[in-house]
Order: C-alpha cells, then structure tokens, then sequence
C-alpha cells in the first residue's frame, strides 16, 4: 500500500512507542491523529502530549492533529474516530498501542485494577475496531494493527525455575488481543482489512515503562526510541491486505527486512 497520502490514527501517542510510530508514519507522508488522553504534562516522568507530538510531526513536514481519546471511554472512542475522519477526510490504519500494566497477583491485584486493564487493553481496542472498520471500509481497505508483548506468549508447563510474579493479568489481555486480532483478520479479509500484531522483542525504556521505577522528584528522562517498533510498524502499513493475521516482534521483523 502507498502511504504517502493515507490517515492513521494512533492510540497511546503522547510518548513512547506510539509517539515513535506516529512520527515515523508522518515521514512516510501519512497524516497522523495522534491519540491519547494527554494534553498537558502533570508529572516530570511522563513528558510528552498529543499536541507536542503533532507538532514535532508538522515541524518535519507532515501532517497531523492531537486528539483526545480515552481508551476507557466508549464515547471519547467514537468521538475520536469521528474527529479524525473529520479532520482528514478518511481513515486507513489503526493502531492500537494505548495500554497498562497493573500490579499485583491473584490474591492481591485490587477488583477497580481488573477493570482498568480490561477497559484500556481490551475493550477499548474492541471498540475502537469497531468504530473504525466502516471508515477503513470506506477508503476500500486499510491496516489494522495491535500492539502486544511477549507476556501474550504462553509460558508453558511448568515447574518454572524461574517463576514470575505478577505479570499473569497483563498477559491474559494480550493474548486475547492476539487471539481476537487473527479471528478479525478472518473476519475482515474479504474488505481488504488487514489486522496483524506487532510486540516489541524485549523490554523499551519508554515513559510508561519505567514509570514506576523512576524518581517523581528527579526523574531520568534518558528514554530509548522505540525504533524497531516504528521501523516495523512503517513496513506492516505498506504491505498488501493479504498479508493479515501475523504475530510479529520488532527486531524479528526488522531483521528479516532489513529495516534497520
């Protein structure tokens, strides 16, 4: 697919991999709604808004717009869809990389924390399918991709010497992304919809992710660039809608390619 010309909107844009992505896409001439819930800074750790990003994007020639969506909110999800297409006139790739990462176990994971992760990494990516097939219907095809993490892979049998505390819940709602992506990308094929994930191989020092190791106070704001992740992204949108329902991981892909 020729980007050049095409619409993307991005959840979880304000910094980050979704920053990174947006900005790579707005290179490859895509204009670009940069989504998240930030517009302002209120805390050092998490530099960054929809606006700052948008504006880094027009500063290197492209095109785009910070919108406000709030991925626990069927109505900020659907209003974003329709600002987006307002503003550019069509919509072609969706990018689901808004998300959480609760803390806690079985016994101690707070009941509002399960409902967190499932509104913000689940269901808001529903919904926000949802909104958007008829549009990427309209413009006679499109991408969606989904933002995952290793910890959708199913560890296995155990005993597991090194057993991981923690982590079960965020899991669980990446491999259901996967799972749902690869049934929608049957579902959705013969619209020439393409739905695909695409995870980072291992851990980004992004804002998000270390946010609560890093100082309130005196935060280290040396971040690493989600590069493969962008890179990856870029070359996912260009392909064809016959290339649906992969699991792919950054540094894989880009390997393979040759993107880096």
């Amino acid at each position: 697919m020729e980007l050049n010309g095409k619409v993307a909107l991005i959840t979880g844009a304000s910094r980050g991999i979704g920053a990174d992505v947006a900005l790579e896409l707005g290179r490859a001439g895509v204009a670009v709604a940069v989504c998240a819930r930030t517009t302002e800074v209120k805390d050092k750790r998490l530099p960054g808004t929809i606006y700052s990003v948008a504006e880094a994007i027009r500063d290197a020639g492209g095109k785009a717009e910070g919108i406000v969506m709030d991925m626990r909110e069927p109505e900020s999800i659907a209003l974003g869809v329709a600002k987006t297409v307002e503003a550019f006139g069509r919509l072609d790739i969706v990018v689901n990389n808004a998300a959480i990462l609760v803390p806690g176990t079985l016994e101690t994971i707070q009941p509002r924390h399960i409902d967190l992760i499932w509104q913000v990494d689940l269901r808001g990516p529903i919904l926000l399918m949802r909104e958007a097939v008829p549009h990427l219907r309209k413009a006679g095809g499109g991408h969606i991709i989904n933002v995952s993490s290793r910890a959708g892979v199913f560890p296995g049998p155990g005993p597991y010497p090194e057993a991981r505390r923690g982590g079960a819940f965020y899991g669980m709602v990446k491999a259901g992304l996967e799972r749902l992506s690869q049934g929608l990308a049957m579902e959705l094929q013969d619209d020439k919809i393409a739905v695909n994930v695409l995870s980072p191989q291992g851990r980004i020092k992004t804002p998000g992710n270390v946010f609560a190791q890093n100082d309130p106070q005196n935060p280290d704001l040396e971040f690493e660039e989600a590069v493969a992740m962008a890179k990856g992204m870029r070359w996912i949108c260009a392909q064809p809608s016959t290339f649906t329902g992969n699991i792919l991981f950054d540094e894989d892909l880009c390997r393979e390619k040759g993107l880096l």
